[in-house]
């Protein structure tokens, strides 16, 4: 995390561009639809007028909004993105999720979700439910993507020994968006938790 265009150009130094910029915000959690995210950043100009842009984005979207400054990292390689969360019911207790994620996820609504703790099964069975499970094995043309690492990120999230389990009483939501999936593996581009009031 930097805090100012100058800071995020000396990062830039030791990053290898394109970059993506994000504001760090508690009060804004959708970034994209704020406008506070800039992507295929080149070069420290454009990353200081990318945080000049980002800032007056973010004030625009929510005046009274707390700035702690702007999240600098090398872009992710293309591939499917996918949304991998949880959240703690009242009734059922911690509940695992995966869906086709990035901006549409609640456009699409193309989700499943599992009481934890899940083995491996179960998260397998996640992903056959899911209307769009044909673009995991390459569908229209696309490269098929690593399945078994989105499997492994359900266990790490709501296996036995997963974030919702180990910590589920200080989790009230978690939400990995985009998880970025591709023939290698998978990479988290963007978190969001929702902490349980103490």
């Amino acid at each position: 995390v930097v805090q100012d265009a100058t800071e995020a150009a000396a990062a830039c130094d030791t990053l290898k561009p394109p970059l993506v910029l994000k504001v760090v915000s508690p009060d804004i959690a959708h970034k994209t639809e704020a406008r506070a995210v800039r992507l295929n950043v080149t070069s420290a100009e454009e990353l200081a007028a990318a945080c000049e842009e980002i800032l007056v984005n973010a004030r625009a979207y929510k005046k009274d909004a707390r700035i702690d400054g702007f999240l600098l990292e090398e872009m992710a390689p293309a591939g499917l993105e996918i949304v991998v969360g949880g959240l703690r019911d009242p009734q059922f207790g911690p509940l695992v999720m995966v869906g086709l994620g990035g901006i549409f996820v609640e456009a699409l609504a193309d989700v499943s979700f599992r009481i934890c703790s899940i083995a491996r099964l179960d998260a397998e069975e996640m992903l056959d439910e899911l209307k769009g499970a044909a673009l995991f094995r390459g569908a229209r043309g696309r490269n098929p993507v690593a399945r078994e690492a989105i499997v492994d990120v359900l266990l790490k999230v709501g296996g036995e020994k997963g974030l919702l389990m180990t910590h589920g009483e200080d989790i009230a939501e978690a939400d990995i968006n985009p998880l970025i999936v591709s023939e290698s593996g998978a990479v988290a581009v963007d978190a969001r938790f929702v902490l349980t009031k103490a």
